[in-house]
């Protein structure tokens, strides 16, 4: 008898109560929905023994053969649910596993090989899976949440968020538990938001990991970010600019004085681009100094201070008390508000280097955010060296791209080539199903030249300075997108999502 097969395919576990799925996993047995229909699914090796126990039970499921990987990865959900339920049956009370756990904490403070732990409780053993799965699919930050019946944990991946696996409620309140006897924080209160840090070490690798809990309707949600340590900071031409962009910015880096702002959305790189040009220029002959909210890359050759609000420690009061501590550089996390924006200039028009991000869409618009601010239009044109302002865009996966063809409409609004082969994402195992690996960072230099000070002085807003640059030859993030999208490296809706049309 001939059945279907399928292949390279990502199917989800169709968990019967009736059927003893831990038997049926063992059997090499698995159930699925495929096009809608409950199916069988068996790998070619182990197809008799699978059909042998299909028959036992007495099930009428017709049956689909997949590939070994595939089979793998189902196979792989079934044992997330299977370890749920058999934790869901430990009768252990949280306050005894709490117990438990305290005798561990001494153990990951010390800061061993995680993995390398036999620990006595599973929900250990889950927790530390999870930060190793996370740091193995690349993932910037892990979201556990309490919802009313189950909980899920979800990776930040490439900047989207993917459901990673569902837990039964119980279970993420032990995880949850597990989170906050690592990180420091008080386990029986569960009515404030917490905030906590603490450094796990897998493989060989330290890494900081910043963990913010927050009290919902359904329980405790939890987000854990994880920070890289100085040697993983990368450089500016690893971070994929254009070599243009990076030879100009390693120039403004070379002044001795003067302000340089990188501007952008939340998680657009902003700080890993301020790290990556510190690195740049740090020298044992340099006293680098930075105020960060909070401190994202610990680095060994500059002094970091932590914003704390609580006792007073400010963006604008920590940058007074660096001005003391005789700086050549200062890094400042952001800049929030019109003291700080005012200290900030004169700190770099008294000759000091002073670097910072705005939250701005492009890189012209900053000029009248400072303006905003209250800043002088003089202050701003003597001390403002450049403004980077940036965005990250996925690259597609090479694997699965798949070529695409754009309207007349489309490509007439955006000003591509009709006449061109474009990409759009589909998803396969390489990419983890989701169509993109990897991102590029892409920007625009607005370096302030005699020209635009010019223009400030003359009273000419931001749009009309930016047209300005433009016919000079500035390009924009859109022109970069227009260039990945012509050479096949992202896809259309990529592109908008990233601001194609901001022009």
């Amino acid at each position: 008898m001939l059945f279907p097969r399928l292949k390279d395919v990502n199917l989800e576990p169709l968990w019967e109560e009736e059927i003893n799925h831990k038997l049926a996993i063992g059997h090499n047995l698995l159930f699925s929905r495929i096009d809608g229909e409950k199916r069988a699914v068996v790998e070619e090796e182990t197809m008799g023994e699978a059909l042998n126990h299909l028959a036992k039970l007495g099930l009428d499921y017709p049956v689909t053969i997949v590939d070994a990987e595939s089979f793998e990865r189902l196979k792989n959900k079934f044992l997330e649910i299977q370890r749920g339920s058999e934790f869901e049956e430990m009768s252990t009370a949280t306050e005894e596993l709490i117990e438990v756990e305290s005798d561990l904490l001494e153990f990951i403070r010390n800061s061993q090989d995680l993995l390398s732990s036999e620990a006595s409780a599973p929900i250990i053993k889950l927790v530390n899976s999870l930060f190793f799965q996370a740091i193995q699919k690349g993932a910037s930050d892990i979201h556990i949440e309490s919802g009313e019946r189950k909980g899920d944990v979800r990776l930040r991946i490439d900047g989207a968020l993917k459901k990673h696996l569902d837990l039964d409620k119980t279970v993420i309140g032990l995880v949850i538990n597990r989170v906050k006897v690592i990180s420091n924080l008080d386990i029986s209160e569960k009515r404030v938001p917490q905030d906590g840090r603490t450094q796990i070490s897998i493989s060989g690798k330290t890494l900081d990991v910043r963990v913010s809990i927050l009290p919902t309707y359904h329980g405790e949600r939890v987000v854990m970010r994880i920070l890289a340590q100085s040697e993983h900071i990368p450089t500016l031409e690893s971070l994929g600019f254009s070599e243009d962009i990076t030879k100009s910015l390693y120039k403004l880096l070379t002044h001795s004085h003067g302000m340089i702002l990188v501007t952008g959305p939340t998680g657009s790189g902003k700080s890993t681009t301020l790290h990556a040009c510190l690195q740049h220029i740090a020298s044992p002959d340099k006293n680098i100094i930075t105020v960060e909210d909070p401190v994202e890359y610990n680095a060994d050759n500059i002094s970091q201070i932590q914003v704390n609000d609580k006792v007073g420690l400010t963006f604008a009061a920590g940058l007074r008390s660096i001005l003391r501590q005789d700086p050549d550089i200062i890094m400042v996390g952001e800049i929030r508000d019109s003291e700080t924006a005012d200290i900030a200039l004169r700190s770099a028009l008294t000759g000091h280097l002073l670097l910072s991000t705005l939250h701005t869409n492009d890189a012209t618009s900053s000029l009248s955010r400072l303006m905003d601010m209250g800043i002088e239009n003089f202050l701003i044109s003597s001390t403002l060296l450049g403004v980077l302002a940036q965005r990250l865009a996925r690259k597609l996966c090479v694997h699965c791209k798949t070529e695409t063809t754009l309207s007349p409409a489309v490509t007439q609004e955006v000003g591509l080539p009709e006449s061109h082969t474009y990409y759009t994402a589909v998803g396969c195992k390489a990419c983890d199903f989701t169509g993109y690996k990897g991102r590029q960072a892409i920007g625009e230099l607005f370096i302030i030249d005699d020209d635009v000070k010019l223009m400030m002085k003359d009273g000419y807003n931001d749009h009309q300075i930016r047209e300005a640059m433009k016919q000079k030859g500035m390009a924009t993030i859109s022109d970069k997108l227009k260039q990945m999208l012509i050479a096949g490296e992202t896809s259309y809706e990529e592109a908008i999502r990233v601001g194609l049309m901001d022009g």
